[in-house]
C-alpha cells in the first residue's frame, strides 16, 4: 500500500466530488521529537489530514494554515502548508492534556483558516469550535464559507512503530441548474461513504477502498498528488529574527551562554551564532 497521496475523485453521472489522503511518513516525520501525548498526537494527524483535504478542495497556489486556538490545556495546534502539500505542524500546551476530542483539548475557541496565494489578497476564515469532532467543524466552516455541502471521515492509528492518518471527503458541486438531484446524489454518497470503517481507511489501498465504496457509481479517480513533510526553517530566516531582536539583548545572551541559539519550534532544528556573526549582522 503506498501512503502519503492525495487522490481526487468525480463521478460520471453524479453531481459530486471526493478526496482521498492516506499518510503515513509525513504524519511520522512531523512528529519526530516531540514528546506529545496521545490525544494530541491524534488531534495533529486528523488537522494534517484535514489540511492537505482543504488545500485540494479550495484550489489555489500559495500557503494555508489552519489553526485551533482556545482556553483549554492545548493553547494552540496549527498545521502549515501549501498547494504542493507540503506540509508541517505543532501544537502548544497550556496545561495537563486528560482527555480526548476537540472541546476537552482546546476548550473553548476557534478555528482559523487561512490561505496566502501567491496572487491575490490574504483571506481568513473564523469558525467556532463548536462540535467534539473536527470533521464537523470542517464540515461547518464549508457550509458557511462555500454554501457547500460537504462530509468528512478522519480516522488515526498513533502506535508506537507506525503513525498513520487518513481521510476521505465528500462535496457537492457548486452547480446551480438542478439542485434537487445535487442533494439526492450527494445523500446517496454520503449513505455509501458512511459505510466505511477506521480500519478500511487506514489499511486499505486506496482503489480498492473506492472500489468498494462506490463500485456502481463509476468514480474517475485522478493522478495523485505527493504528501511531503517539509519545514521552511532557514539560517537566514533566523538571521532576521535575530535583528528583530537586537543587538544588546543578543550579546547579553552571548556573555551568560557563550552563543545564542535559536531552535525551530517545527523540525527541532538548532541554529547557533557566535558574537562575532551577531555582530555581523547588525
Amino acid at each position: 500500500m503506498q501512503h502519503d497521496l492525495l487522490h481526487r475523485y468525480i463521478f460520471e453521472k453524479l453531481d459530486a466530488r471526493g478526496e482521498l489522503v492516506q499518510i503515513e511518513r509525513t504524519f511520522t516525520e512531523m512528529l519526530a521529537g516531540h514528546d506529545y501525548p496521545e490525544p494530541v498526537k491524534e488531534l495533529l494527524g486528523e488537522l494534517l489530514v484535514s489540511t492537505c483535504l482543504l488545500t485540494a478542495t479550495l484550489k489555489f497556489e500559495g500557503d494555508i494554515a489552519v489553526q485551533l486556538q482556545g482556553d483549554g490545556p492545548v493553547k494552540y495546534i496549527v498545521i502549515n502548508g501549501d498547494n504542493n502539500q507540503n506540509m508541517r505542524g505543532i501544537a502548544r500546551l497550556n496545561g495537563e492534556v486528560t482527555g480526548r476530542g476537540v472541546k476537552q483539548l482546546i476548550g473553548n475557541g476557534y478555528m482559523v483558516i487561512t490561505l496566502t496565494p501567491v496572487q491575490g489578497e490574504r483571506y481568513q476564515g473564523v469558525v467556532p469550535l463548536d462540535s467534539d469532532s473536527l470533521a464537523e467543524c470542517i464540515e461547518t466552516y464549508f457550509q458557511q464559507s462555500e454554501q457547500l455541502s460537504t462530509r468528512l471521515w478522519l480516522a488515526t492509528s498513533i502506535e508506537k512503530d507506525r503513525l498513520k492518518a487518513s481521510g476521505l471527503l465528500l462535496q457537492t458541486l457548486p452547480v446551480t441548474n438542478n439542485k434537487t438531484k445535487s442533494a439526492e446524489d450527494f445523500e446517496h454518497l454520503e449513505a455509501l461513504s458512511s459505510t466505511i470503517t477506521h480500519d478500511e481507511l487506514l489499511n486499505l489501498d486506496a482503489m480498492t477502498l473506492l472500489t468498494r465504496l462506490y463500485h456502481e457509481d463509476n468514480p474517475e479517480v485522478f493522478e495523485p498528488q505527493s504528501i511531503a513533510f517539509k519545514c521552511t526553517c532557514s539560517r537566514t530566516k533566523t538571521m532576521t529574527a535575530l535583528i528583530n531582536v537586537g543587538l544588546e539583548p543578543l550579546l547579553e545572551d552571548i556573555r551568560d551562554k557563550g552563543q545564542v541559539t535559536i531552535s525551530c519550534h517545527y523540525c527541532l532544528t538548532d541554529y547557533t551564532f557566535n558574537e562575532e556573526e551577531v555582530r555581523s549582522l547588525f
